[in-house]
């Protein structure tokens, strides 16, 4: 009997050193791990204290106007973004494309679920751009579909550039019959506009608030960001610095005493 449980004592003992190794090598793994998404919170929040400094740098800037149509494969996107432009042009209502959205922080009065009212505006000097006349509830939305409240004429406007938005493999496609979108891309927007009126903007422009509880609602640009990185940059240092001390406290514990024979 005594030889029986001396041969089964003797493997567990030399396990024990690889389990212990592998240990260690976890915990410091996840050291690194931890400091490396640190490093990364820190830098994504250096990314958005620029993001946030620039755009309210280019929101203050005095109006600038596009390039000639013919310049537009080329045009620098992101030059334009957040900053005002002024445009002269006709807009085009019946050409009016409805993108659903859910306003939760509204400037303005209306609020919830709704959609941005998209209008083609044709440009004197040739090429058309969607303006983003503001935001409707959903209730108000078959009336904009229908070009309801276009200014008529030749009309001189100053609103906000800004970038076109991606749509993503989960975006849902678009309703042709209901003239509904589910995101401001330029591409997806122009296929709703006479293609007499190409080239479309790479870029679409948002327009200011109006008079209180006028529809379209604008004044809608979303020029406030969620900043937490530097929390999370905290969390993740926090759990590197932790990860060892918790390493080393398993190291210098008491051994437990050998069984002896």
């Amino acid at each position: 009997m005594t030889e029986t449980g001396g041969s089964s004592a003797a493997p567990a003992l030399k396990r024990r050193p690889v389990w212990s190794a592998a240990f260690v090598v976890l915990m410091l793994a996840l050291t690194a791990l931890f400091a490396a998404l640190g490093v990364w919170q820190w830098q994504r929040l250096a990314d958005k204290e620029a993001l946030i400094a620039t755009v309210e740098s280019r929101m203050g800037r005095y109006p600038s106007e596009l390039p000639a149509a013919g310049l537009w494969e080329e045009l620098d996107i992101e030059f334009y973004n957040y900053r005002p432009l002024t445009l002269t042009g006709r807009y085009q209502p019946e050409q009016t494309v409805l993108v659903f959205t859910s306003l939760g922080s509204p400037r303005g009065r209306y609020s919830g679920p709704g959609f941005w009212v998209m209008t083609p505006l044709a440009l004197e000097d040739g090429g058309t751009i969607f303006v983003n006349r503001g935001f409707v509830p959903q209730a108000s939305g078959p009336a904009f579909a229908a070009g309801g409240a276009a200014p008529q004429g030749i009309v001189t406007l100053t609103g906000i550039g800004r970038a076109s938005e991606e749509a993503q493999s989960f975006t849902p496609g678009a309703d042709a019959g209901k003239r509904i979108e589910w995101v401001r891309d330029t591409e997806r927007l122009a296929r709703f506009a006479d293609p007499a009126r190409a080239p479309f903007a790479p870029l679409y422009v948002d327009l200011p608030a109006g008079d209180l509880g006028a529809l379209p609602q604008g004044g809608e640009t979303v020029v406030e960001f969620p900043n937490n990185h530097l929390g999370y940059a905290l969390t993740w240092f926090g759990f590197a610095l932790l990860t060892p001390v918790l390493l080393a406290f398993w190291l210098i514990r008491p051994r437990r005493s050998r069984p002896e024979p």
